[in-house]
């Protein structure tokens, strides 16, 4: 599990080619497709709207690959922008694509026996003890991997951040990637069906390409997942961590002790729209510091072919905290991927 950050930082502006940002077409292709629809006969139609979706994920990719390219060679970000455009995007495209509901109650399951890839971003826009003008970025990859030994199920599932953290001189931004962080999840076997529980170990890795934006030493820990699906229309569950630094501590670095509960409910609305939440609960044992965030999601589950798609944005505001650098507003937006 990758926690939002503790503190974040202002996100800068990155000029494409010829002094403009780079724009995502896939509104205007969108329109373009929308208008030839009335054209196409029912018999077209399925074939069209998977156009549609290959149009728009490429615009989506093309769009992040080129803001991640520009933020690793110029070290900065019009990350507002980008956010902003890219989740327009993928909701206009959501809006045009018909529906299967089949797969919605497990859409949101961490521990779903699937192949799972997931784009997942926070734009946070205020933090505690910091100027008002102070915003940033974590943007977040992640892959889980179902896995068998011998008469034993497990999942491994893997998180890459790359931040954009106030953590230079006078609140200056620093951009780059975070720690890397792997949990491997014994499931338990003979569970009642639509529960799923897991447990296993949790390593995080010291890969920050800055020190300042990760622990600057090894971690272990452990996870526990719950999530149950029993009930069509309502689901929950949590995801508790907890982890050290391990070995030795970098001079003028505390050694990590850190904990983070993620409650998540989520109430399905029908057509594969739902609503909910799932904050991150941080609780830092060294300082006592702590942020306890609330939200409140839009999501949409489609189906395309074997492919299950979960698009949402959550707002999320901090209802308690202590400490500078506490996230006080922030937007949680992903696509969520299962292959099944």
């Amino acid at each position: 599990m990758v926690a939002s950050p503790g503190v974040v930082g202002r996100a800068k502006a990155v000029r494409g080619v010829g002094g403009k940002r780079p724009r995502c077409g896939l509104v205007a292709t969108l329109a373009e497709n929308l208008a030839a629809k009335t054209r196409f006969g029912a018999d077209r139609q399925k074939e069209h709207r998977c156009g549609v979706l290959a149009i728009a994920m490429e615009n989506v990719w093309r769009s992040a690959s080129y803001v991640v390219a520009k933020g690793l060679i110029a070290r900065r970000f019009d990350m507002k922008r980008f956010v902003y455009v890219v989740w327009a995007c993928i909701f206009a495209m959501v809006s045009t694509v018909s529906q299967a509901q089949d797969n919605a109650a497990d859409a949101n399951n961490p521990l779903a026996n699937v192949v799972a890839f997931n784009i997942q971003n926070y734009f946070i826009d205020s933090f505690t003890g910091l100027p008002d003008d102070v915003d940033g970025n974590q943007f977040v990859l992640r892959y889980a991997q179902p896995l068998s030994f011998g008469n034993t199920n497990w999942l491994l599932r893997a998180s890459l951040p790359f931040n954009s953290l106030p953590v230079g001189s006078g609140n200056r931004t620093v951009d780059g990637f975070g720690d890397f962080d792997v949990f491997l999840a014994y499931q338990f076997p003979n569970m009642k069906p639509g529960i799923s529980f897991g447990v296993g170990p949790q390593i995080v890795a010291p890969t920050a390409t800055d020190d300042r934006l990760g622990a600057d030493q090894w971690q272990l820990g452990i996870a526990n997942v719950y999530f149950n699906a029993t009930s069509p229309k309502f689901q929950y569950g949590y995801l508790a961590i907890y982890r050290e630094g391990i070995g030795s501590t970098p001079e003028g670095r505390d050694r990590p002790r850190v904990g983070a509960l993620q409650p998540f409910a989520f109430y399905q609305l029908g057509d594969g729209w739902y609503t909910g939440g799932a904050p991150i609960w941080n609780y830092d044992f060294n300082t006592d510091n702590y942020n306890v965030p609330l939200g409140i999601r839009l999501g949409k589950v489609q189906q395309f072919g074997r492919t299950t798609a979960n698009f949402f944005v959550e707002p999320q505001w901090s209802v308690a905290n202590r400490g500078p650098g506490q996230p006080e507003f922030q937007i949680y937006a992903a696509i969520n991927l299962q292959f099944r």
